[in-house]
């Protein structure tokens, strides 16, 4: 996420360990900039205390020989498990590590231990803000390597569902990539059992990550089945006689693959959502999501299923988000988008429960601000998430027009796909001259909308917004 202007008071911590940013900042001090694989450029700044980002930025680039023409495709973060913020130029990452704690708990629910023992490090990464087509442009090899190693690492992750087509053929490529091409089978079985399966399949599919009854099921058949499915693809992909293949065709096979899923060049917030009510007692309870942000929509994607759960671009939705009121409150974002009810079009309201709702808020805006939207809908975003394909100037084909409808979420299979059924939303319908909620279970909730409909406005929040 793109990090905000930040006000805290800096804490005299002096017993960092860790290299991102050194805690003096007048003389020459050695900082590491990691990348996403574990290398890290090794610089030695005057005055880290006060560098910019900006400033480091030359360096790092020079670094590792990137033209000025593709400046913009990295950016830097400050990392930890806790909370990730793609900083601005002018931001100074010394400065924002002596706040770490201050902005861990504002925008985390982190325990106190937790973030006490969390420390950040600066990462050279991709830009939210660089668009997918760019990318394409790119023709260097080690820029082509820079955006495989962070896709790759958010494929095995879980970060980027996929479907086992795309699983599939992503850790093909990755196998001629990193185990090189033109293999036999023996060398080539024997190199993929020795790098082991995790190194090129998510966990969740490999049996990761799962405890033990998945760890000894993915000893069995099912482990044996995966090894063999990428060692015939590696062999239809790089016969013996591609011993002489430019790596880059298989880089920009797997950017290609992975510019198909929507999400991809995300930054993503932690959050929760309510989970729809279940049994007599109607209890739900809450699911943990990410929400992934972009220049082309929102993704709402479950954590544990590894499925999106909701998938919206800026023409399809409303939002906002609220502070919390009393003690026991949460902060929320909340997004609106068209949907249906029993037959009967109805606009729906999601409630994200997140101390980053703030933050995602501020991302959306500045996404829309920049007027991208069209440009993503054009060159990145594959359709399924998304409208149902309709011809060119009827209602849901483009933005909200006013007096029109967008078109309905399409519900598939593909763990790509919205899930809106499984959503507990807040459903109601607009009359034209009241906004009514569609069987209420509080008669008191209401809503309120604005008075003028432009394409993209934020969702205008009633005196309650309870979910029953």
């Amino acid at each position: 996420m793109e990090g905000g202007e930040c006000g805290f008071p800096p804490e005299p911590s002096e017993n960092s360990q860790r290299g991102s940013v050194s805690s003096s900042g007048l003389r020459a001090q050695d900082v590491l900039v990691y990348l996403v694989g574990d290398s890290a450029v090794h610089l030695c700044v005057d005055g880290v205390g006060c560098v910019s980002v900006q400033e480091l930025g030359r360096s790092v680039r020079e670094a590792l020989h990137i033209p000025e023409a593709v400046q913009d495709a990295f950016a830097f973060w400050l990392c930890s498990p806790l909370l990730e913020l793609q900083l601005k130029p002018k931001h100074q990452p010394y400065k924002l590590c002596r706040q770490w704690q201050d902005l861990l708990y504002r925008f985390t629910e982190a325990s106190e231990e937790d973030i006490s023992q969390d420390e950040p490090c600066l990462q050279y990464r991709r830009n939210v803000f660089y668009p997918k087509a760019k990318e394409l442009q790119i023709e260097d090899e080690g820029l082509l390597r820079l955006l495989y190693d962070e896709a790759k690492v958010n494929i095995l992750e879980g970060r980027y569902p996929c479907d086992p087509e795309h699983w599939l053929s992503l850790g093909v490529l990755s196998c001629a990539l990193e185990l090189g091409v033109g293999l036999d089978a023996p060398a080539a079985a024997a190199a993929i059992r020795k790098k082991k399966l995790s190194s090129f399949l998510p966990a969740h599919v490999t049996g990761g990550g799962g405890g033990l009854l998945s760890a000894l099921r993915g000893k069995g058949g099912r482990q044996a089945g995966l090894e063999q499915n990428l060692l015939d693809e590696y062999l239809r992909i790089s016969p013996p006689e591609s011993a002489s293949q430019d790596p880059t065709h298989h880089l920009r096979q797997y950017l290609s693959t992975c510019h198909s899923l929507p999400y991809y060049g995300c930054a993503f917030f932690a959050g929760e959502i309510d989970k729809p009510a279940q049994g007599i007692l109607q209890r739900g309870g809450r699911k943990t999501v990410n929400v992934g942000i972009s220049l082309e929509g929102v993704y709402v994607i479950d954590v544990k299923e590894k499925h999106v759960l909701l998938g919206l671009r800026f023409s399809e939705l409303s939002w906002d988000h609220s502070y919390p009121e009393g003690e026991g409150d949460s902060h929320m974002l909340w997004l609106e988008f068209d949907g249906e009810e029993a037959g009967t079009p109805v606009n729906k309201l999601l409630k994200i429960y997140s101390k980053q709702a703030e933050l995602m808020s501020g991302l959306i805006e500045f996404c829309v601000e920049l007027g991208t939207t069209a440009d993503g809908a054009a060159t990145g975003t594959d359709g399924e998430l998304t409208l149902s394909q309709q011809p060119p100037g009827q209602p849901g084909a483009g933005g909200r027009a006013r007096g029109g409808r967008r078109g309905k979420l399409r519900r598939q299979s593909s763990v790509v796909c919205s899930r809106v059924h499984s959503l507990n939303t807040i459903s109601y319908v607009d009359d034209g001259k009241e906004i009514k909620r569609l069987k209420p279970k509080r008669a008191a909730s209401f809503f309120t909308r604005q008075a003028t409909a432009p394409n993209y406005a934020a969702v205008q929040v009633g005196e309650s917004l309870e979910q029953g």
